[in-house]
């Protein structure tokens, strides 16, 4: 069976993100991919009931999405209310979506609070960034899922491309 990659429904199009908006990531790829049946789409944070548009999310004082995981750290919104929780939910919810559908990759937006893999924002609302994986993608490196970034969709072509599939 050829390798399911979950992807942040923001890259495929969805106004899903916090502003309303989306971000498409428009490759070849992803069209062969859609094609083949391989990709699994998901919002994390609408799938944990969150609204569209929402207000801006951070993962607080510098931290990162496995410091939430680890109870040491917080998501709060611009106007400082704590989303802690449903950033949680947001990632549970990916993690079993990917199980249940035999998801081995992931394909997220980085700089997200859920699906950041390569940056995150510090929590400054300034737009300061530094390493680090949001929430959601900690969860699922966590659990065994290669997670790449919407910057690395030509290493996750090769490592597609590089598996032995029947």
């Amino acid at each position: 069976m050829p390798a399911k990659i979950l992807v942040s429904a923001c890259l495929m199009g969805h106004a899903v993100r916090y502003d309303g908006q989306s971000k498409p990531l428009l490759h070849p790829a992803i069209d062969r991919w859609r094609a083949e049946g391989r990709l699994v789409t998901i919002c994390p944070e609408m799938s944990a009931g969150m609204p569209v548009p929402r207000p801006p999310a951070e993962i607080a004082d510098g931290a990162v999405g496995k410091d939430v995981l680890a109870g040491s750290a917080k998501v709060v919104e611009i106007n400082g209310r704590d989303v802690t929780g449903e950033f949680v939910e947001a990632a549970e919810n990916a993690l079993r979506l990917a199980k249940e559908t035999g998801c081995r990759f992931a394909l997220l937006i980085d700089g997200s609070p859920s699906c950041g893999s390569g940056f995150v924002y510090d929590g400054s609302f300034s737009g300061t960034r530094h390493a680090g994986a949001g929430v959601a993608a900690a969860l699922l490196v966590g659990n065994g899922i290669e997670v790449y970034s919407d910057r690395q969709i030509e290493a996750l072509v090769a490592r597609i491309e590089g598996l032995q599939e029947p």
